[in-house]
Formats: structure tokens, sequence, C-alpha cells
């Protein structure tokens, strides 16, 4: 009975990706500035990222997830830096018009990039995927790799069905914004990203 797995996937993926962190603040201000593919493309990187930490959980691939956890200092480190640096670029970013931009496939695989690499430096994200596992009972020792298969496929499209809906959302109201409002969308954007950056250089203090 492979479709319960794929459909608890679903669930599960989608339930992660859905709280506002600062992948979810830099899809809202990808989207309300370039649109829709700009925005689905930096969720997109996220949601890979989610499924590559859903495969380590899932298989029970122990020597990697200890590799990661073992770096989470480094990986804090960078990654709360990335964040600072895209938080300043953000909140000094002009606003440009709503008339659909010039995104280019450049454009839309930087976006990916960057939150696929933001998404990966959390490696306490595989913790969170095999105590939800643990607790839900999805994996155990005599369950087979077509389960798990199809439990980290529904991971996947749960987490891309989160983020399209937050690109198409967020693209119907962006026509609706001035430029002002923009301008101070990119500074409450930018600040809060700053914010997030600096709570994960916070929380090294306590590893």
């Amino acid at each position: 009975m492979e479709l319960p797995y794929f459909i608890k996937g679903a669930i599960l993926g989608f339930s992660i990706a859905a709280p506002v962190g600062p992948i979810g603040i830099l899809c809202i201000r990808k989207a309300l500035q370039f649109g829709r593919f700009s925005g689905l493309s930096s969720g997109l990187g996220a949601a890979v990222a989610d499924t590559i930490y859903g495969i380590i959980a899932a298989f029970g691939l122990t020597f990697v997830s200890d590799f990661l956890l073992a770096q989470k200092f480094w990986l804090r480190l960078i990654g709360g830096a990335f964040l600072i640096y895209l938080g300043g670029r953000t909140f000094f970013a002009k606003a440009i018009e709503t008339s659909p931009p010039n995104v280019t496939h450049k454009t839309i695989l930087a976006d990916f990039i960057s939150t696929f690499f933001l998404t990966l430096s959390n490696p306490m994200t595989v913790l969170s995927f095999v105590a939800v596992f643990a607790a839900l009972g999805l994996i155990r020792s005599e369950e087979s790799y077509s389960n798990a298969l199809w439990l980290v496929g529904g991971i996947f499209v749960g987490s891309a069905a989160w983020w399209l809906i937050l690109s198409e959302g967020v693209t119907y109201f962006r026509k609706r914004l001035s430029h002002q409002v923009m301008v101070w969308i990119n500074r409450c954007a930018g600040m809060l990203i700053i914010g997030f950056g600096l709570l994960a250089w916070f929380t090294l203090l306590h590893l």
C-alpha cells in the first residue's frame, strides 16, 4: 500500500514548508518583485533540500546525518552570514515597477540555488524528519525501500505545492501594490531576514 505513504509524505512536506521563516520571506519578496516564476523557483530550492533531508531520514543514512550534525557549527555560521548578506541586499534593493519584469533563466537558477543551499545549511532539519517519522511510525525496520521512496516523493510534492500556492497568491496581489509599498516591503523583509541570520549566529553560543 504505497499510496498512503505518498499522501502522508505530501501532508508532511506541506506542513514543514508552510511555517513562515527566512525562506518564506525570500519567496514572498521574490514573487512580489519579479513574479511567480522567481518566487516558485526560490521555493523549489527549499523543497529539493527538504526532500534530500527526508531521504536521509527515511533511508537511515546515519553516516550522512552524523557528518552534517558534526559540522552544524560551520553550516549555521555560514548560513547566518548568507542570511545577513541577503537581508542587506533586500533592504537596500530598489523596488521595481509591478509590470512584468525581465526574469531570465539565470535569475531563476540563482533563486533556486540560493534557497537550496540556505535550507541545507540547517542540518537540524534531518532530526525533525527523523522525529516525525518515528512519532508517526512511518518508517520501521520491516518497511521496504519502495515505501520510503513513496514517502520522500510525497514530501517533495507537498512542499512544492505550498510554494506554488504561496507564489501564486502573492503574484495575485502584486499589481495592487504601489511603488512606495514595495519599498517598505523590501525594507521590512530585509530586516526580518537579517534578524533570522543574527538568530542563527546567536544559537551558536549554545552549541
